[in-house]
């Protein structure tokens, strides 16, 4: 593993490893005229209310106008957004961000008229206004998701105070960013030899896949008790979370948070009921991986700070940033080359933030703007760096491709789908790996990491899932989720999960207070059924060729133009049963009988 040098501030790294911001506006000043704009924007949009449907042509203007002013919108938020990313301690870009949320509430709050007038109008109306204004074609699909919504849709003045509370209802994101990302310091690692190293929620994982053992445990004792400090904290947070998603479930007349989460991506809740079923009846196989993992490290107690360390670290190696971006580029040549054009694009222009500085924010993540994606790495040299490369790279592709091929209002692909082409791209990186190898020690290591990989998405997004759903179930029921609640739910999943050769302590029972995706909606199952998905449209790409790549690249050119269910099975691959769940695993289970059997040739 390579030395966590001191973290450098944002000023320290260079200009070409920085994403260009300059590419949505020049300066800040430039992003403060647009922002002053909106209240126009807002004025004339509701001076619809009331005529929204008198007429084809009001109908159509104010779509038009809609669709102009969220391009608009989208622009200053990815600005704001992603300079406050930068530094999450700088006060001017938070206070940017915090105006732009003001101003976007104070439009929803304008605009909350529409969707009661759209209801309202009947079909053959409507239709009439298609015939009669034919450029509302554009908007029916559009006009057609909205309108299945009609049960759960309130009166007009309902509307609006649901719409003036969007901010207040943003806060258990907000407070628990600001807890976790920049209030909340832990104590340096310490390894075998008393050096210690930074650690953050950026450092962490880096930390925990080093050889060093003592290093390990020190960064995970560390961390947890980070969090416990702050237990009551982070409940209270997490509970307020829960209680306004049933709050908006309750007043649009769903069945629970979850039926409301899933129904605005129009999926099926059955499918995230049938993932945690299909995964519950491979848990012995989750149980063989632990096993494993625990006689290849040699331990009497395999702990959660084993979990992340390559099993055979001896092959572990730095990968510089530039070496990363060049194998990325020649795994997914079965992609074809107008795929990897766009893709050295932006290598070469500065869609990507590379390295870790004080402040930023940790993790990954792509944003989609229309002047081209933005992508938030921080980079530290591992393969698992490599991998998030061509994760996040997928994402900005399938960005890209939506938002050239779709009108604004059809490019926006929702959640269920996004993960499909981030996990596609790792999966075109793992084959292209094992393809290229003929070490057995670096083959057993790769599958090592495509195991991880598994375990991490498939296994550990369920289990979140599952604690989701339960502790949705809670608050459903009126009880308060405290941390102990919190605590004891969490550790009994991860015994369930990781099966008696994992030992569960009362740290990692803390784990649900550094996983932000539990301030969304229920968002995480997501990648299970999209590594699920991009498991089997992998397989189809490097098995058929032309026409699979032909039909993927549809789908991702697809924006939101059809349903996702609908979408992907147009890609080939069809979510709404657990079949692609189940061979997703039974490949888990393949790479487990290879792992045990390399690992047999490599000791002997």
């Amino acid at each position: 593993m390579e030395t966590i040098k001191k973290i450098p501030a944002r000023e320290e790294i260079s200009a070409e490893d920085k994403w260009a911001l300059e590419d949505l506006y020049p300066t800040d000043a430039d992003w403060e005229r647009e922002l002053e704009t909106l209240s126009k924007d807002r004025d004339y949009l509701a001076s619809f209310a009331g005529r929204l449907c008198s007429s084809a042509e009001s109908l159509h203007d104010y779509l038009d106008a809609s669709e102009k002013l969220n391009v608009k919108a989208e622009q200053l938020a990815n600005y704001c957004m992603r300079k406050a990313d930068e530094d999450t301690r700088n006060a001017a870009a938070q206070a940017m961000q915090g105006r732009f949320m003001s101003a976007v509430v104070e439009l929803s709050a304008a605009c909350s008229f529409d969707t009661p007038e759209l209801m309202a109008v009947s079909e053959e109306t409507l239709n009439g206004f298609y015939a009669e204004c034919p450029e509302l074609e554009r908007y029916r699909r559009y006009l057609t998701d909205l309108r299945r919504k009609k049960p759960h849709t309130l009166s007009a003045a309902e509307e609006k105070l649901l719409a003036a509370a969007g901010e207040m209802a943003q806060t258990p994101d907000t407070v628990y960013g600001a807890l976790a990302d920049a209030d909340l310091t832990f104590r340096d690692a310490v390894d075998a030899q008393g050096n210690t190293h930074p650690l953050t929620q950026g450092t962490f994982v880096q930390l925990e896949e080093s050889a060093d053992r003592t290093l390990r445990k020190s960064a995970y004792e560390n961390l947890y008790d980070g969090f416990t400090a702050f237990k009551n904290t982070a409940a209270a947070i997490l509970n307020g979370q829960n209680k306004q998603l049933k709050f908006y479930a309750d007043a649009r007349k769903y069945g629970s948070a979850l039926e409301a989460s899933l129904d605005s991506t129009n999926v099926p809740v059955s499918v995230y009921d049938n993932l945690i079923k299909a995964v519950h009846g491979k848990l012995p196989s989750m149980h063989r991986y632990v096993r494993l993992r625990k006689k290849l490290l040699g331990v009497d107690e395999l702990h959660f700070y084993d979990i992340y360390t390559p099993l055979l670290s001896d092959v572990d190696k730095h990968i510089p940033y530039d070496q990363a971006k060049r194998t990325v580029y020649e795994a997914l040549a079965p992609l074809g080359e107008d795929y990897r054009a766009i893709l050295k694009e932006g290598f070469d222009n500065r869609w990507i933030d590379v390295y870790q500085n004080q402040g930023k924010r940790s993790g990954a993540y792509s944003a989609g703007a229309r002047v081209h994606p933005y992508v938030l790495l921080n980079y530290t040299g591992t393969l698992d760096s490599q991998f998030t490369l061509a994760h996040e790279m997928g994402h900005a592709l399938h960005s890209y491709l939506s938002n050239k091929h779709q009108n604004p209002i059809d490019a926006d692909y929702v959640i269920f789908v996004a993960e499909v082409a981030s996990t596609c791209n790792e999966a075109l990186l793992m084959e292209h790996l094992l393809k290229n190898t003929t070490d057995k020690k670096e083959r057993a290591y790769l599958i090592n990491h495509f195991l991880d990989q598994f375990k991490g998405t498939i296994y550990r997004q369920t289990m979140f899932a599952e604690f989701e759903r339960n502790i949705g179930a809670m608050t459903a029921a009126g009880q308060t989720l405290t941390a102990d609640v919190l605590c004891q739910e969490y550790k009994r999943l991860n015994e369930e999960y990781y099966g008696p050769d994992m030992v569960v302590d009362d740290r990692i029972a803390m784990e649900w207070a550094r996983i932000p995706h539990f301030y969304y909606n229920y968002y995480v199952f997501q990648y299970a059924t999209g590594y699920a998905a991009a498991i089997a449209l992998s397989r189809r790409i490097l098995n058929e060729g032309e026409p699979a790549v032909r039909d993927y690249l549809n789908f991702l050119s697809g924006g939101c133009s059809r349903s996702p269910i609908d979408l992907l099975k147009g890609a080939g691959v069809d979510m709404t049963g657990p079949e692609p769940v189940m061979q997703a695993l039974e490949l888990f289970d393949k790479l487990l009988d290879e792992m045990e059997a390399l690992a047999e040739e490599c000791d002997g």
